[in-house]
């Protein structure tokens, strides 16, 4: 009979070393992204974070969320990029955090993949932990699974999950919007990562494009527009509600923004955006005309340039626009808040986008 050798974990896949080697490559960023409040470093069970830290509040809330990044991970893998789409997934969690006035503490990321390649993963987490410093908050840890047999040698996916705090009295959302209150919108940086398995099919299946493709219209190459990272808005956001009275924020993403601006417009009012108030970017335009998509249809699936807005009273306006711009955030009045009629819905778009 043949010599037999006894099954291993590594003749079914799974590489430990290389595991390990992804660690220790990744340990120097997620340093960077650490706060007095964290305990410990990275290899733990458990990351850690000191409570003791929340005494100064009143009445703490804590808020979490989870999300992940979607079929965007794909144009990173067939591009070879991965050291951007962290900052996607960071913006995906934290900025639903804020939302209700929460500043993001901590976050930890699930990373599956097909075979860890140890500079890749890395890559992966160098991404996270950038923006997680774009978000103030901390990377306390995390997980690297090696799925072979399940996703191929090239494939992966990225999960995270996030926490913050606000205090009581200060905890944002319908409670306190008001008629009259103006909505501030803005700027996306691009697609972000809501919508692309409808992109994809348009710019691939329909109009037979490649990633290396230069698009005058977007001034550079498909595969470059299509993974322009997810702007985070976490610390503009907790600017403003420093420097004005905020009464709602809303994170545009799947759904669009009609949808997900009406998340948080109580009973009995309602929320008209005018839609001549800004140009959506040209990538809005060219996935609408490759795949001969209705306007409703990408409104209800893509951000069309603007990644988060806030309600304000209409006295906050030129506060919050100022301390916008102070930040570098292109942001305007895009709309207000009025009564619901008998036949409104919470949110809706009204006129023709700008030239």
């Amino acid at each position: 009979m043949p010599e037999t050798t006894g099954a291993s974990y590594a003749s079914a896949g799974v590489d430990i070393e290389a595991g390990d080697r992804a660690v220790e490559l990744m340990k120097e960023w997620v340093k960077k992204t650490q706060r007095p409040e964290v305990l410990g470093g990275l290899g733990g069970f458990a990351g850690l974070f000191d409570a003791s830290a929340l005494k100064r509040y009143e009445r703490p809330l804590l808020a979490s969320a989870t999300d992940g990044v979607g079929t965007k991970v794909d144009i990173a893998r067939q591009m070879g990029v991965y050291d951007t789409i962290g900052h996607d997934l960071v913006a995906m969690v934290m900025d639903d955090i804020v939302v209700c006035g929460a500043e993001p503490l901590f976050m930890t990321d699930y990373i599956c993949v097909g075979k860890v390649h140890p500079e890749r993963v890395a890559a992966i987490v160098k991404g996270i932990a950038e923006g997680c410093v774009l978000a103030g908050c901390a990377l306390v840890g995390g997980e690297t699974a090696e799925h072979p047999g399940l996703l191929g040698p090239d494939d992966f996916d990225v999960a995270g999950a996030g926490t913050g705090v606000v205090e009581h009295d200060r905890l944002l959302g319908p409670d306190r919007i008001r008629t009259g209150d103006a909505v501030i919108a803005m700027a996306s940086s691009g697609l972000h990562s809501n919508g692309y398995s409808l992109v994809r099919h348009v710019v691939f299946d329909r109009a037979g494009m490649t990633l290396d493709q230069r698009v005058d219209e977007l001034g550079r190459t498909l595969g470059e527009e299509l993974l322009e990272p997810t702007k985070i808005y976490s610390l503009d956001c907790l600017a403003l509600t420093r420097t004005t009275d905020v009464h709602a924020f809303s994170h545009i993403t799947g759904g669009g923004l009609a949808a997900n601006l009406a998340r948080v417009i109580p009973d009995g009012l309602h929320a008209t955006v005018d839609r001549s108030t800004w140009a959506p970017g040209a990538i809005f335009d060219l996935v609408g005309k490759a795949g001969q998509v209705e306007r409703l249809e990408l409104e209800k699936t893509l951000n069309m340039g603007v990644g988060m807005m806030a309600v304000v009273p209409a006295e906050s306006v030129d506060a919050a626009l100022t301390t916008l711009a102070d930040r570098g955030v292109e942001s305007w009045v895009a709309g207000e808040i009025t009564e619901r009629g008998a036949h409104t819905t919470g949110a809706e778009l009204v006129g023709d986008y700008a030239k």
